[in-house]
């Protein structure tokens, strides 16, 4: 159903739809990941008719906020996407919103795409349960894949292209800097473009 838009020569690349909250803030964050390819902004989980910033917005569509994230499985694999998207990209405790959104479309969500996805989803929200990593109970729906409508163009990047904005400062580059500081080792040499 999801195809990523590029590909590498040999059409390894893999899907991964992640949604987290406001989603400026998690593109920002897997674009610095080594082995991602694209990240696209989007919506996830209503219809394509209510999948425009505005009705989203409204929390009335059941879109969420989404990324799509195409990556090289053999560069960053399924795993340590969801460990930085547990850690770094949002907070998985958050019922319907993250920080000051609230909203179903800020909900925490797992779009699987395949059986694998399923398992590795639910065994990484199982071994945070059971290690206690969070005060308060994980909320992340793991739902299969739905159709991922890509967000308009001015919401791509949005980080990167206006870091002096205020929910910018506050709140997405707070996230890119955990990761750099977490996740070095995982790191690209510079954001994808």
């Amino acid at each position: 159903m999801t195809e990523p838009r590029k590909a590498t020569p040999d059409n390894t690349l893999d899907t991964a739809i992640l949604a987290g909250g406001c989603f400026w803030c998690v593109e920002a964050v897997f674009r610095e990941l080594e082995g991602v390819v694209e990240v696209e902004s989007g919506y996830c989980g209503g219809t394509r008719e209510t999948a425009d910033y505005r009705q989203v917005c409204t929390g009335r569509t059941d879109h969420a906020e989404a990324v799509r994230i195409a990556y090289d499985a053999r560069r960053v694999s399924y795993e340590d996407l969801l460990k930085v998207f547990f850690s770094v990209a949002h907070d998985p405790t958050q019922k319907d919103k993250q920080g000051n959104d609230h909203g179903r479309q800020y909900r925490s969500v797992i779009f699987y795409v395949n059986e694998k996805q399923r398992v590795a989803a639910l065994t990484a929200i199982e071994n945070l349960t059971h290690d206690q990593v969070f005060k308060d109970p994980i909320v992340t729906e793991v739902v299969t894949e739905q159709p991922f409508y890509p967000a308009e163009s001015y919401h791509n990047n949005y980080a990167a292209c206006h870091p002096s904005q205020p929910y910018i400062a506050h709140v997405a580059t707070p996230k890119v800097e955990k990761l750099r500081r977490y996740f070095r080792h995982m790191l690209r040499d510079e954001p994808l473009p």
